[in-house]
């Protein structure tokens, strides 16, 4: 039979367990933090060349004038040797290469993952095997707006050592941990006998066996609290696993509020906050802060803390029954809270503060959409009242009854679109996280689009390009997909003109999106209105929207659809002229 450890073998091994674990910890950790400071020390000089490079060019006006020669005798003073520098466009075409006398065999560098990082975040870095020189390199690339400044340095063998970890602390680690072991052994002995003496009282105490006097405690009393301290516990461990749940409870409670709550002793101070709390208090404040305290500091609550310091005070005495209670409203950064207060009987009190910020701004857009429903109601309508009107008056022959005939359903044909895309609208924005999304090959979305706008094409002799290959696989929905890209096409037809080109294409893609391109070659529009364009009602130009029979929605409902499959949308002026659309769709993960 396998002998048990007793109790002193266990407490050492189990103590030396968890400070091998903790020392390994430590060491691995330390590793690692050597490693990232080492990195970080390579990092900081290739960004410094950075900086100097585009001053360089700033200065010297290099980008604007393509003449990139005098960057060679910039490289020869560096500080640094075997630094290479490359120079790309924000489309990704090298422009100089300090290791490449002819640049133009050099492929396009967008994808380069230094790049592609670089645009997202302040700077991008990677250790890669050149396709151009074939040599491995330690790449640091940043963006500045028209171009990336790239630098890089050789990733040798002196390279690979200097970012390895220092061994030094290892073997500091290493005789600490002797030295601790040894004194770890002399205090387990040392408590392992007060252990053993108090395990043997329990014992004899649960086997109500005497208890002899050999077994010494601080005091004679101890013997009679001995014998209770089992019942005791118990007791306690019951109280105390009561109290846990219903404090787990509370804290559930309230962090599955929307609402931030935060209680508060007589004396201010922080009894109990959840997050919203912390959260809705560095709104208000502008300042980041994890203390529920910093709540009396901040200015915007003075309403709250004025009412606080009134009922608080000795002198003010407070009823169970009608508990003293202060509300109002904020406003700040954009958002609107409501801000309560209730003070307790033993003058503790409870500051809750709720984000009514989407309600409230939902009120006032559902109040703007009113406003221009009806008012864009009101010209279809009046259009053909007055129509109408004019049918019922004097006697008129046929060709000029069909005439308003004709006038008056055009416009009642307007009246049901503008209606028809109110309803599209509001089913896509009151149902934004419940479409049902799926795998969709966009090509097929792409392609019905297009074959329902055959006849206006054919009429203006429109040539649209589809260069979306059926590879692309989107989550996504079909109406919401089939919108996008009606109203989408359906703008380019009517805005851009006849004998133009709509192409729609990829232009990239990573890990979570596909991006895509939809442009044509009209006129485009005013810089001025680039940004208005997706608004609700927003035409350039009111009469020439009323010519094409647009309802000012179109756009509006693209971008809501699009948001709806958690994508994006931006658009600008093609340097080719017409507009050019860019939005993200979401891969397929199936």
């Amino acid at each position: 039979m396998k002998r048990k450890l007793n109790f002193r073998r266990r407490l050492f091994i189990s103590r030396l367990s968890i400070f091998v674990v903790f020392t390994l910890m430590i060491l691995i950790f330390q590793a690692q933090r050597e490693k990232e400071f080492r990195r970080s020390q390579l990092e900081n000089t290739l960004d410094n060349i950075t900086i100097i490079m585009n001053n360089y060019l700033v200065k010297n006006h290099i980008f604007s004038s393509a003449d990139y020669s005098s960057l060679k005798s910039l490289l020869e003073i560096l500080p640094q040797s075997g630094i290479r520098i490359t120079i790309a466009d924000a489309m990704g075409l090298v422009l100089f290469d300090s290791e490449v006398s002819d640049v133009s065999g050099m492929e396009n560098h967008l994808n380069r993952p230094e790049i592609q990082e670089s645009v997202g975040s302040e700077f991008g870095a990677n250790i890669r095997t050149s396709s151009t020189t074939n040599e491995a390199y330690y790449y640091y690339a940043r963006f500045y707006g028209k171009y990336f400044v790239r630098t890089a340095v050789h990733y040798n063998n002196n390279i690979i050592d200097y970012l390895k970890a220092d061994q030094l602390f290892l073997f500091f680690i290493t005789a600490l941990f002797i030295i601790l072991w040894l004194v770890l052994n002399a205090l387990t002995n040392k408590l392992a006998k007060t252990i053993d003496q108090l395990k043997d009282f329990v014992i004899r105490l649960n086997t109500g066996e005497h208890i002899p006097e050999e077994i010494q405690f601080p005091d004679d009393e101890l013997g009679v609290i001995s014998r209770q301290i089992i019942k005791v516990y118990k007791e306690l461990e019951n109280t105390k696993d009561t109290i846990m749940l219903e404090r787990e409870k509370l804290y559930n409670h309230l962090n599955a509020l929307n609402e931030g709550v935060a209680f508060f002793s007589s004396k201010k101070e922080k009894t109990l906050t959840n997050n919203h709390f912390i959260q809705f208090l560095n709104i208000i404040s502008e300042k980041s802060s994890i203390s529920a305290e910093k709540v009396f500091k901040v200015e915007e609550f003075r309403p709250v803390l004025n009412f606080i310091s009134d009922h608080i005070n000795d002198g003010v005495l407070i009823s169970g029954n009608k508990l003293p209670r202060s509300e109002y409203g904020l406003h700040k950064n954009g958002h609107y809270f409501n801000i309560k207060c209730i003070i307790f009987a033993d003058k503790s009190f409870e500051i809750i503060i709720t984000d009514t910020t989407r309600l409230v701004k939902r009120h006032i857009i559902k109040q703007q959409i009113t406003s221009n429903i009806t008012h864009e109601l009101k010209t279809p309508v009046a259009a053909v009242m007055g129509f109408l009107e004019t049918l019922q008056g004097d006697k008129l022959d046929k060709e000029k009854q069909f005439y308003f005939i004709d006038k008056a359903f055009a416009q009642a044909n307007r009246l049901k679109e503008l209606i028809e895309d109110i309803l599209v609208l509001n089913k896509i924005e009151e149902s934004i996280g419940k479409f049902t999304l799926e795998p969709m090959i966009l090509k097929k979305i792409i392609d019905e689009v297009i074959e329902n706008f055959k006849i206006p094409i054919t009429e203006k002799g429109i040539d649209i390009r589809s260069n979306v290959s059926e590879q692309i696989v989107v989550n996504g929905n079909q109406e919401l997909l089939i919108s996008i890209f009606h109203n989408l096409i359906d703008n380019s037809i009517k805005y851009a003109g006849d004998d133009t080109v709509i192409n729609i294409s990829q232009y990239s893609l990573d890990e979570k999106y596909y991006y895509l391109s939809l442009s044509d070659t009209g006129i485009g529009i005013p810089e001025e209105h680039l940004n208005r364009i997706f608004e609700r009602f927003y035409r350039i130009d009111s009469g020439r929207s009323r010519k094409t029979g647009g309802t000012g929605l179109g756009l509006a409902i693209v971008k809501n659809a699009i948001q709806s499959l958690r994508g994006n949308i931006s658009v600008r002026n093609s340097k080719k002229g017409g507009l050019e659309f860019l939005f993200t769709l979401p891969r397929s993960s199936g």
